[in-house]
């Protein structure tokens, strides 16, 4: 058995790699130092089987038959909503929307909310948001006439929460918001924001595609109106994920699509919709999906989320002592509430570079601009290499992480 040195006694991390098959691939005659889960997280047999399951035995469509099969299936679909539920804290399943993601759940609270918006509102993100939480403003700030605000970033890649406080005033509509960065690994204060004079009374919608994943969230505990998150990053299937609404934002929206399903009635000239949260899921979802979007979250939950968090904050330091040492070699956002994530950036190499020689010593991380270009242009930078580290990894892959980069450095340098 493998030593793993500094690992919270309550997690077995030989016995948890065992569950990832992809883990036991070597690239280029390596062995696979997967540091990309950011990205999307590889994903243990447990949620495999549960997803190829309902192909083989139980599938059907969800909600509207009467035979055992779709009875099954819909039992397991909605079993995968109180799921969600429960891993959020909320109060009810029925603040509870599936989509296929964070992106589209973003969007679906975009589309439906701005239509109560005229031109002078205003609505503030941030510069260190995915494009995911950008693009959609956009647009619908161009079609509908309310006014985009931009919460600034500090050096270290914190937000800045004195800029934030300047752009709040009585046509403040909506924040929207990244609780945790995918590029900085920064964790943003909610509690800080929600202290903010009149943020109290204003509409908090969080991007927690990465918090989801490496903090214990509890949407009571942050005072927020809309949560997304999506699955293929908490070691589920991609194509699943999940918004959270509260109380009666979902009674007030209007729906984001119209067809089957989140309907009640269909006449010639009008159409009644379903009760929520099936008012917002038109068409057949992605049934086996969300029910392995369930079955990832049951599996997080096998596990201490505190010794979770503590083992990925061990890791990034480990890998921090090691980068320390690489002569101009700079991480990008080093702020002082920071998940596991390592932007950095090498001095006369090129981040798509890096990446590529990292490859060929079975080392996986990200490069490029990781759909944050605003957040970029205001670091000064067109692009960085990241390193993202997930419950599966290991001090041994940490070093050969920084291995892998001094051997880089050696080649382009």
């Amino acid at each position: 058995m493998t030593v793993h040195k500094n690992i919270p006694a309550s997690l077995n991390i030989d016995a948890i790699r065992a569950e990832f098959p992809i883990l036991q691939r070597e690239i280029n005659g390596r062995p696979l130092v997967y540091l990309d889960s950011a990205a999307s997280a590889q994903k243990p047999e447990f949620v495999i089987e549960s997803v190829a399951g309902v192909y083989r035995a139980s599938y059907a469509n969800v909600h509207r038959g009467l035979h055992t099969l779709a009875n099954e299936t819909t039992e397991a679909f909605e079993a995968a909503r109180e799921d969600v539920r429960r891993f959020l804290n909320a109060k009810s399943a029925n603040e509870i929307v599936f989509t296929r993601g964070s992106t589209e759940a973003i969007n679906l609270v975009a589309h439906t909310f701005c239509q109560m918006l005229s031109p002078g509102d205003e609505i503030v993100i941030s510069r260190m948001e995915h494009h995911s939480n950008i693009v959609p403003w956009i647009l619908l700030s161009k079609k509908n006439g309310f006014t985009l605000k931009w919460a600034d970033v500090t050096e270290a890649g914190e937000l800045d929460y004195q800029q934030l406080a300047g752009l709040v005033n009585d046509r403040t509509r909506l924040i929207a918001i990244t609780h945790m960065s995918n590029v900085l690994g920064t964790v943003n204060d909610i509690a800080r924001i929600r202290a903010i004079p009149g943020v109290a009374e204003i509409p908090l919608l969080l991007d927690g595609s990465q918090s989801a994943v490496h903090l214990a969230v509890d949407v009571q505990a942050l005072d927020c109106d809309f949560f997304v998150f999506t699955g293929h990053k908490l070691y589920g299937p991609s194509g699943a994920g999940a918004l959270y609404a509260r109380g009666d934002w979902l009674d007030r929206l209007p729906p984001y699509m119209g067809g089957g399903e989140m309907i009640a009635d269909v006449f010639e000239d009008r159409v009644t919709f379903a009760d929520v949260p099936h008012k917002f899921e038109a068409g057949t979802p992605a049934i086996a999906d969300v029910i392995g979007l369930g079955a990832a979250i049951r599996w997080v939950e096998r596990h201490d989320r505190i010794a979770m968090m503590e083992h990925e904050r061990a890791l990034m330091d480990r890998a921090m002592t090691g980068l320390a040492e690489i002569d101009g070699l700079t991480v990008i956002g080093t702020a002082q509430d920071k998940g596991a994530i390592i932007s950095f950036h090498m001095e006369g190499a090129h981040p798509h570079d890096v990446a590529q020689i990292l490859d060929k010593y079975g080392v996986a991380v990200r490069a490029g601009h990781h759909c944050a270009q605003p957040l970029m242009r205001r670091l000064g930078l067109s692009a960085t290499a990241r390193a993202s580290f997930a419950l599966y990894n290991t001090f041994e892959e940490a070093d050969a992480f920084v291995d892998a980069l001094k051997k880089a450095r050696e080649f382009l340098i």
